[in-house]
């Protein structure tokens, strides 16, 4: 339980909320279908937080001196081999689910799902993991934003969802981002030390704030491009209200000057995300 990281994984559900928010007023919400992407997309990412916790170990990322929540396999709570299972476990279960997604929304759902497994495995796994040279920020931008959304939406159509849906899972993906650009500015020194090439160690802790202020910023501007744009959803823009509790939490991020004192801002951070879809969804409906 604790390697599955339950506290990030609203990453997982607030992209699927936006997809089956988005397609109630367009008639087209399936509840099974719905319910078998939220349970893949969990699946996914507790996978995905299995082989990081299994591939850093064996990397030699974590160590004694890792200042964020403690890794199950670093920490000998749990044995390499037992998390490799686990990892196998989750990522086969997400397999699973696509078979029925995939009998229903046809084939392109199971090029979505492939890639989604893919690099979820390949995030920390491989000779050059997506995390260690950098381009994790763009995996979790696209795949827990507009793929998540305008996945769940066209699994519940089985129509090509509109535009307005992907821009709509621009916002959750930005979040998300925000999520990670704290992780990895918190572990900066870290990854360094272990060749682990986030856009922390690449470009310097001051980019890293920067990039999270951007990401938090333009998620609370969809709402109101969408509505400008689709001319309805006007309620959706109480979502915009997200922007006064993520004060706190961008003067903690430029304030603190690294390692656990920024903990504290990776719950502040998904608890943003979980107003704002909470916010956008019930808007968007009403």
């Amino acid at each position: 339980m604790l390697a599955a990281r339950p506290k990030t994984l609203l990453a997982s559900v607030a992209p699927v909320a936006i997809g089956v928010a988005m397609a109630v007023p367009d008639g087209v919400f399936h509840a099974r279908a719905a319910l078998a992407a939220l349970f893949f997309a969990l699946l996914v990412q507790i996978g995905t937080n299995f082989c990081n916790d299994y591939c850093d170990f064996i990397k030699g990322a974590d160590t004694e001196l890792r200042k964020g929540p403690t890794r199950a396999v670093q920490a000998g709570l749990v044995t390499p081999r037992a998390m490799l299972c686990a990892t196998t476990i989750a990522f086969s279960a997400a397999a699973l689910l696509i078979a029925y997604l995939v009998a229903r929304a046809g084939t392109p759902i199971l090029v979505i799902g492939a890639l989604s497994i893919a690099c979820g495995v390949l995030y920390t796994a491989g000779p050059y993991p997506l995390a260690y040279v950098g381009l994790g920020d763009l995996f979790v931008l696209v795949f827990f934003g507009p793929v998540a959304v305008a996945g769940t939406y066209f699994v519940q159509s089985v129509t090509l969802p509109p535009e307005s849906v992907m821009v709509a899972g621009l916002a959750p993906g930005l979040i998300s981002v925000g999520l990670l650009t704290v992780n990895n500015l918190r572990d900066v020194d870290e990854d360094r030390i272990a060749g682990k090439r986030t856009l922390a160690v690449r470009f310097g802790s001051r980019f890293s704030r920067i990039e999270y202020v951007v990401c938090i910023a333009v998620a609370a501007l969809i709402p109101v491009i969408l509505v400008i744009w689709q001319a309805r959803g006007a309620v959706s823009l109480l979502a915009v209200l997200t922007l006064i509790p993520a004060q706190s939490t961008i003067r903690r991020v430029w304030s603190e000057s690294g390692g656990a004192g920024l903990n504290p801002a990776l719950g502040q951070t998904a608890r943003l995300l979980m107003i704002y879809s909470l916010l956008f969804s019930i808007g968007w409906m009403v």
